[in-house]
Formats: C-alpha cells, structure tokens, sequence
C-alpha cells in the first residue's frame, strides 16, 4: 500500500474518531439534560430545546440512533486501523492495532466526550439536535428493526414503555429539588416552597388554639363585660358561645359590631343576630386540605371538633399562612407571651404552649409526634401529675415543674442539658 492511501486512511481513522466522540457525547448529553429546565426552556419558544424535547419523548429511537451510528463507526475504525497497522507491522500490526484502537476509542471517543457533556449537557445536546433528527430518518429503517427486537424483549420480562415516570415527582423528592435549587431562590423562599410541601403531613390539630385559650364572647356574662371585651378585642372574628364553647352560637365580626355600637343597638339579641352560622373542622384535617376548604367556604376560621363532636379549639386562616410564611410582623398580640427566658439561660415556659410553638421559637426539637403541649409530654412521661416540684430529662432537655394548677402543670423551667442554670435545684 502506499504512502498516499496509508495517510487517506489514518485520515478517515481520525474522522471516525470524531464521529465516535460526536456519539459519546450526543448520548451522554441529551440523558443528562434537566428535563424541566428543557420544558420550560420549550414553552418559551427555543427550537432546540423543542427539538431536544421531541426526541427525549421517544428514548428508544433517540438511543437507537445514537448506538447504530457510534457502533458503525467504531467497527470501521477498528477495521481500518487493523489495515493499517497490518500494513505496516505485518502479523504483528493485528494486536497493536487492538490495543492502540481500544486506547484512543476510550479517551478520545469515550471518556473525554462523555465527560464534557456530563458537565455541559445543553451546550452539546443543543447542537447535535440538529445532525440526529437527520440520522434519524437516514438510519430509520436499521432503528426500527432494532427497536421494534428490543422492545419486544422488554415486554417478555413485563416492561412496558408506557410505565416510564421519569417525569414525575414525589414530595421528598421535590423537595431535595428545592433544597438543591439555590441559584435564584433567596433561602426565604426556599423556605417557603419546603412550609408548603409540610402542610400535607401536618393536621389543624398541631396548630389549633386550643379550647381553654380560644378568646370569645360568653352570651351568660353582663352586656358590661361584653362591650368591654368588643372594645379592647384584637380579633377582627370572635366566637360566640353560651356558657361553653362546645354550645357555640355563630361567629361575630367586628364591622357588624362596630356599626350596632355607632348606633347604640347592641344587645345580646341583636349581637346573635349579627353572627354567622360556626364552621366546623375535624381534627385530623391534613393543612393543605383545610386551605383549600377555607378558600372554597368562603371562611377564616373554624371550630376544631374531636371524634365525639366536642369542640377541642380553634383555627384560622392566618394559622395556616403563617406555617409557610412565618409569624405575622402586624400582629397586635406578642407571638410567644408565655415563653420567659431567663438570666441564666433558662426558659420559665407555659405548660399550655404547644411543642411547636417552642421548637420554632428556641430552634429546639422536642419530640411532636405524641401530645401536643408541654403539659401532655410530660404528664405522658410521668404517666401523673405532680404536685410539687419535680425535675425530668427528656432527649437533650432538663425540665423542671414549677406549678400545678387545676389538674395541669402551669409553668415549667427548661433548659438544654449542655447548658447548666445558675442555681440547679434537686430532683
């Protein structure tokens, strides 16, 4: 052979190498494409990213494509670095051409190229779009033959390629989704993207008001104690009750009120009047369905009732908003009026306030998947009530009972056990 077709050889060596890399990397970069970033990058009109999106639809015939074209060209390259190499180095030329083609394939034909469009995807994937829809039809007839003996191999072992969820999201995972989606999103929304998947796995149990600190008007008090409660009232909404609030009459806006009083009307009558008819929530409505039932009733807030219809508290809207948002910066009320920290790094906290309501407020993670209170973990805990001064441990916290009242634990001192008070009293 002479020189001159040994060099057209080497020449055409070296294209099929390209093309092989050509192949790696169109693979390589149109499986690692975001398939989100791709849609949205499609709906606003970028030809490409349709193109790209198109033939991710059909993953068969895009691999198919790929895979003929890169093992022809591989086979040739192999088979003309044989020719070559014989040539040159007789017998001998057969296993270094083995050895130098599988080398070159893998580092300039494989590795590289795949590596690149790992790391680049839309730049190559963008750009090869073009070249693969025309070797689609070129090697359609050679695609379909192998596609149609492959996918009917994946039906003998129960494969069906409509089953394919690759799409398709479950919570946790958008929620790693949003943990990871840092460029663009302040951490503030992030937040509040990651409050809004949590409200599936919480109920308006966890976040009720609950009975005994539900704020309203008592039909049985004096019309003096009334308008002094409309009057200095913080609520735009107020329960009415008789007596109790499990024989709640309605619900009361303060507009309503404001107008009787501007006209010297108010009476116990004309306030009952005034009120809406209660709504009422089971207790282990999931948050993000009771959202949407306050949106679709027309409501703010409701009566929270237990298995038996005993009504166990209230919620609002605004107790809902504020778990994807935070606390509210135009509420009249202190957030956490019954938590008192203390000089010594201590906290003197309500037994009433709810083990979320202290979690978010100390970043502290007191187990919430039993009671509700801090009264009712520890009463669980002690299995009784005390009636004097007891010290506890529960995780990584020191708690001791400072006052029982009415068959509840009033006030409690908590601290973190890595962080010992001034004056430690005995169990």
């Amino acid at each position: 052979m002479s020189d001159t077709s040994t060099g057209v050889l080497l020449l055409i060596l070296a294209v099929l190498v390209v093309c092989s890399a050509f192949f790696s990397s169109s693979e390589t970069g149109m499986m690692s494409l975001n398939r989100y970033r791709l849609k949205h990058l499609s709906n606003k009109g970028n030809r490409a990213a349709q193109r790209a999106e198109d033939m991710l639809n059909r993953p068969d015939r895009l691999l198919g494509t790929i895979l003929v074209g890169n093992n022809i060209v591989n086979v040739l390259a192999a088979s003309i670095a044989t020719v070559v190499a014989v040539q040159l180095w007789g017998d001998a030329g057969i296993a270094i051409a083995t050895i130098a083609v599988t080398i070159i394939l893998l580092i300039f034909g494989e590795i590289t190229p795949k590596t690149f469009a790992a790391l680049r995807p839309e730049t190559i994937a963008f750009r090869v779009t073009i070249v693969l829809s025309v070797l689609q039809r070129l090697l359609y007839p050679v695609v379909w033959l192998c596609g149609t003996i492959s996918n009917g191999l994946l039906r003998l072992i129960g494969i069906s390629l409509q089953e394919s969820h690759a799409g398709q999201l479950s919570s946790e995972e958008l929620r790693t989704v949003v943990n990871e989606a840092s460029l663009g999103i302040t951490p503030r929304r992030q937040n509040m993207l990651l409050s809004i998947l949590d409200l599936e796995k919480m109920t308006v149990n966890d976040i009720m008001v609950p009975r005994n600190e539900a704020y309203g008007i008592d039909l049985d008090d004096d019309m003096t104690v009334i308008l002094d409660q409309l009057q200095t009232s913080h609520h735009t909404r107020l329960p009415v009750f008789r007596g109790d609030i499990n024989n709640v009459t309605g619900l009361v806006h303060m507009r309503a009120i404001a107008r009787l009083l501007s006209r010297d009307e108010l009476t116990k009558e004309t306030l009952i009047a005034s009120c809406k008819e209660p709504y009422f929530i089971p207790e282990n409505t999931p948050l993000h369905t009771q959202l949407l039932n306050f949106q679709k009733h027309k409501r703010r807030i409701g009566f929270v009732v237990d298995e038996y219809g005993d009504v166990i508290g209230l919620v609002t809207l605004e107790d809902i908003l504020e778990e994807i948002v935070g606390e509210f910066t135009t509420d009249l009320l202190p957030a956490n009026h019954d938590i008192h920290p203390q000089g010594d790094g201590t906290y003197v906290i309500d037994g009433s306030v709810t083990l979320r309501a202290i979690n978010r407020q100390l970043l502290w993670r007191l187990p919430e998947d039993g009671p509700k209170t801090l009264n009712g973990l520890i009463t669980e805990r002690l299995e009784n009530i005390p009636d004097n001064i007891v010290g506890l441990s529960i995780g990584q916290y020191r708690m001791e009972i400072l006052q029982t009242k009415d068959n509840m634990i009033k006030s409690v001192r908590i601290w973190q056990l890595d962080l010992q008070p001034a004056a430690d009293e005995q169990d």
